[in-house]
């Protein structure tokens, strides 16, 4: 059996007004087309539902139970609309963003703290991990956005734009042998060093690799993995060795509690790309495009970097006009 909604409407509304006539009269309807709505509605429930003998139009004892859930019906139907409207004004809602670990541990909080502020209503979750992790999720559809650095490396079935840059440097302890040199160092100073790299996976352990590989230097010096931006400031701070790391991570440990310091190389590592990434497939919800709209606006300013100031991507898009695809950069 199929309970047919416009029927059970117009039902409800007979019963309300006692009457075919009064109820065709509010509906736009012809008494005849009414109370054959009504007669087709009783032959789908096999039950009789309006008694007509009388001089008014009441609802028999099967019908009174019907209108009772015909009204409940229709005053969730009234809810769930303005649920969808609150939700599509923004009163209402969730995102959840995904975050490569560096972007998720030191810029994105600072990100949805103005969202939060410019929607109050919604709420916000975060998921972090690595590059390759991030990209796992949003081809699965667990997530349906997220801001790593670089790039996936699953570029078919996502789009992925450029929206800011960052730079690598290279940290040390505060007191550390090469601190007191003038001027940018020679790689080759830095034979020797036991160099604290990202664990597999990450796009900063990608980075890194190559620089080395620049520098010259990948053969002359040690290696220690170690899993997470924070972890690897702890342990530069230990002493263990000098890392290269987003400035973003170290920036109150550099500028602020002077715990670490920066060895200045040449050439200096080039900046790599921090971008937005999602299924090509995938519309994204009120609440996603809201906070799309702001990483692209000038009101998505992310945290400060070392000296002060931003560095935007080159031909930063227009709010929604422009989506820049990339090429694999890492894991």
């Amino acid at each position: 059996m199929e309970l047919n909604l416009h029927r059970l409407w117009i039902f409800l509304k007979v019963v309300e007004h006692q009457g075919f006539s009064a109820a065709a009269h509010e509906l736009y309807m012809s008494q005849p087309s009414v109370s054959n709505q009504v007669r087709r509605l009783e032959q789908s429930l096999k039950v009789t539902l309006v008694d007509r003998s009388g001089a008014r139009t009441r609802p028999t004892a099967e019908g009174e139970v019907l209108a009772a859930y015909a009204k409940r019906v229709f005053l969730l139907a009234d809810e769930a609309v303005a649920a969808v409207q609150q939700v599509s004004s923004l009163e209402h809602g969730r995102l959840l963003v995904g975050g490569s670990t560096t972007v998720g541990t030191y810029l994105l909080p600072t990100l949805l703290a103005r969202f939060r502020a410019r929607y109050p209503g919604v709420e916000c979750d975060v998921f972090v991990g690595n590059n390759r992790a991030v990209a796992e999720r949003l081809l699965a559809g667990d997530i349906g956005i997220a801001v790593v650095a670089g790039g996936p490396g699953e570029t078919a079935q996502l789009l992925v734009e450029p929206v800011l840059q960052e730079r690598l440097v290279l940290v040390a302890r505060t007191g550390h042998r090469l601190a007191d040199r003038s001027g940018p160092l020679d790689p080759a100073l830095l034979a020797g060093e036991c160099f604290l790299m990202r664990e597999p996976g990450s796009h900063t352990r990608t980075e890194q690799e190559r620089v080395l590989d620049e520098w010259g230097v990948a053969e002359q010096v040690s290696r220690s993995d170690v899993w997470g931006p924070e972890a690897v400031k702890q342990c530069v701070g230990a002493g263990l060795g000098v890392a290269l790391i987003s400035e973003h991570a170290v920036v109150d440990d550099v500028e602020r509690s002077g715990a670490l310091t920066i060895l200045p190389v040449e050439p200096e590592p080039s900046p790599r790309p921090v971008s937005l990434v999602r299924r090509r497939d995938r519309l994204l919800s009120p609440a996603e495009r809201a906070f799309v709209q702001l990483l692209r606006s000038p009101d998505g300013i992310w945290a400060r970097e070392l000296g002060g100031g931003l560095r935007e991507f080159p031909d930063h898009p227009d709010a929604g006009e422009r989506t820049a695809e990339r090429s694999p950069s890492g894991g």
